[in-house]
């Protein structure tokens, strides 16, 4: 291929590419930033809506019933936030509706979607309980149920430290997930690449040294309804972190 060729070939690329990206339309607030500040001067006037930005779902897949948001869970993807967060306190409470769903989060992503339309980040899972009986292992031997809730785990070539490991994932070291149609709470703390997890009032799994530590959170559809209410993040100082641990920003809406 001559440079005539490949010139023409460049700005299609980057034509496609961009209108990838000017596809990500804004949703809808959920949930709520408060400042650190502010919550320890017991301040409620500083708190402002999180706005979510479609990545590759659709309008269809997410409503509102009061204060909940409903994800469909097809088709498989994610939306993310507008802003991208470095170090930071998530608190979400989730619910499966379907024995064995499968959802999650992403923190410090880049939301731009992968080979599988998920994106980069690192994923905190959100299975629901039966998933290991729907599972089994071509021996017929059921996965360790504490893989299936808040197990962390880098993708898209993000890596991180296990602090309980599952190969080059962490699974929690106890069991403290609920079944279907049971709220959960989630309090994930990330500073300076390394994430803490506690599930229904206890830490149970974390992980260290992830190559990119700061990024959009992302809510995932994949595959059965699913539950979020109370999301609340709290941006804390940021960190000495390099461009090269940033996910590049996305244009918004």
């Amino acid at each position: 291929m001559n440079n005539r060729q490949i010139i023409p070939v460049f700005l299609l690329f980057l034509l496609l590419f961009s209108t990838k990206l000017k596809a990500q339309d804004l949703l809808f607030e959920f949930g709520k930033e408060q400042d650190l500040n502010a919550l320890i001067q017991g301040k409620t006037s500083d708190e402002q809506g999180i706005r979510w930005i479609d990545v590759n779902t659709g309008a269809d897949t997410w409503r509102f019933e009061g204060d909940e948001l409903v994800c469909e869970g097809m088709p498989i993807g994610v939306i993310r936030s507008e802003k991208q967060y470095e170090n930071f306190i998530m608190y979400v409470e989730w619910k499966h509706m379907e024995a064995g769903g499968n959802s999650g989060s992403f923190v410090w992503s880049g939301a731009v979607p992968g080979e599988n339309r998920l994106p980069d980040g690192v994923e905190v899972q959100m299975l629901e309980l039966d998933w290991v009986n729907q599972n089994r292992r071509p021996d017929g031997e059921l996965p360790p149920i504490a893989y299936v809730h808040g197990e962390l785990f880098g993708v898209g070539g993000v890596e991180t430290v296990p602090d309980n490991p599952r190969g080059t994932r962490s699974k929690s070291i106890e069991n403290r997930c609920l079944g279907k149609g049971e709220w959960n709470t989630y309090v994930v703390v990330c500073v300076d690449g390394v994430i803490k997890l506690s599930v229904n009032g206890k830490f149970v799994n974390g992980i260290s040294q992830s190559t990119q530590k700061k990024g959009y959170i992302c809510l995932e559809s994949e595959g059965a309804p699913i539950h979020f209410r109370n999301l609340t993040v709290t941006p804390l100082p940021p960190g000495v972190t390099s461009a090269e641990q940033i996910a590049p920003l996305l244009p918004n809406p």
